[in-house]
Formats: C-alpha cells, sequence, structure tokens
C-alpha cells in the first residue's frame, strides 16, 4: 500500500519521509506561490507524487473551487503524477459526481482517480471504473469510515485503484489495509515527523481483522 504525505518545505520531514518510502501530494493548495513547481526531495530530485483538485481546501476555507488553478497544475505536473484527483464537491453526493464528470474529457488519457462523496452509492460510480479510473474516498469522517468497505469491495470487483484520503492515525491506517486500499494520503507525517515511526510501522504490518 503506498503512502502519501502532503508536500512541505520542511527539509527534515523531506528527508523522513523519502526515507521511509512515502510519496508525496501536491495541488494548486500547494503549489500555489512555489518557485518549484514538481515536489522534489531535498537532493533535488522529483519525488513520486499524486495531484490532487484543491477542491478540500476550498471546501475548508469556504472559498469556490478554482478550476483554472487546478487546469494549470495538471498541464504543470499532470503527466509525472501517479494519478490525478478529478475535481469534486466535498459532501456534494450525486452532484459531486456529475460534477466530476463533466472533467472527465480534460482528463482523458490521465490516470485519474474519481472521488465520492457522502450520499454517493457503488452503484452510482461503477460504470464509470476501470483500470485508469480509480476510486477516491473522500466525504466526510462519519461517511468515510461507515462506507470505507463499500468502496472496498466494489475496487476488488472491477480492478481498479481504491484510494482513501485524509489517513492521519494508525487506526485509519489498519483500516486501509483491512478493504484492501493501495493507497492513502494525510497531513500528520507532514507536520509532525515525530509521527512518521508510529505510521510507518502500522503501514508495515499486515491486518486481519475488522476496525469499526
Amino acid at each position: 500500500m503506498l503512502a502519501y504525505a502532503s508536500w512541505t518545505g520542511t527539509r527534515k520531514n523531506l528527508d523522513g519521509l523519502k526515507a521511509a518510502g512515502w510519496r508525496l501530494l501536491t495541488g494548486p493548495h500547494i503549489m500555489k506561490g512555489r518557485k518549484e513547481k514538481l515536489p522534489k526531495w531535498t537532493d533535488g530530485t522529483v519525488a513520486p507524487y499524486m495531484l490532487d483538485n484543491g477542491a478540500w481546501t476550498a471546501f475548508q476555507q469556504q472559498e469556490p473551487f478554482d478550476g483554472e488553478a487546478f487546469e494549470e497544475c495538471v498541464r504543470i505536473a499532470g503527466k509525472g503524477a501517479d494519478c490525478i484527483v478529478v475535481p469534486d464537491i466535498v459532501e456534494g453526493g450525486l452532484d459531486s459526481l456529475a460534477f466530476s464528470m463533466s472533467w472527465m474529457p480534460y482528463l482523458k488519457g490521465y490516470r485519474v482517480l474519481l472521488a465520492v462523496q457522502d450520499g454517493i452509492e457503488a452503484e452510482d460510480v461503477r460504470q464509470h471504473l476501470g483500470p485508469r479510473v480509480g476510486i477516491f474516498v473522500g466525504g466526510s469522517t462519519e461517511w468515510k469510515l461507515e462506507t470505507a468497505r463499500v468502496w472496498g469491495r466494489l475496487a476488488r470487483s472491477v480492478g481498479c485503484h481504491l484510494h482513501i484520503a485524509r489517513v492521519n492515525t494508525a487506526k485509519r491506517i489498519r483500516l486501509c489495509q483491512f478493504v484492501q486500499a493501495d493507497s492513502f494520503d494525510g497531513t500528520s507525517a507532514t507536520r509532525f515527523l515525530c509521527s512518521l515511526p508510529r505510521l510507518n510501522n502500522a503501514l508495515r504490518q499486515q491486518t486481519i481483522w475488522g476496525l469499526s
């Protein structure tokens, strides 16, 4: 399972993440104002990374989604990204899905993750998934935890990538393992390097039990 941490300018944290085998998450909210547009390690090499769309940060800051900033990020960093999170509406249900689908023609040719949000069910997205279109489990924390197993079953049934967002504790990592997620992201190791050993230890363990 791949682990992504938000790109940080703190050199000590970057070195720790690289040594632990983590990857970086970037997007409009992170790239804004940076001279270096591609995530790099402290030795100057480009890190493996995922490209987020910035919708979560806009939601938190009560700002409208910036489509132009997202498009600029795709032009700069889309080609080298492991995958790109299709624009979505946080907790937006089927409106979010419709919004995401309107962006799919623009992202044709990229490997993308389709965000699922509160109110979306497995059969709403099944037809859109495949080898190059995976699942990004967003939404509210409560909904994410309640439905994680649903998305795990769906991803396995269609053979697509499963990513779970905002995973910042060992318990959440074990849940990701239980539902057989392919990757997750979080900010804990970005902000607090002291949390990395605990998270990395959980990442290395195999879990055979479920968590509520």
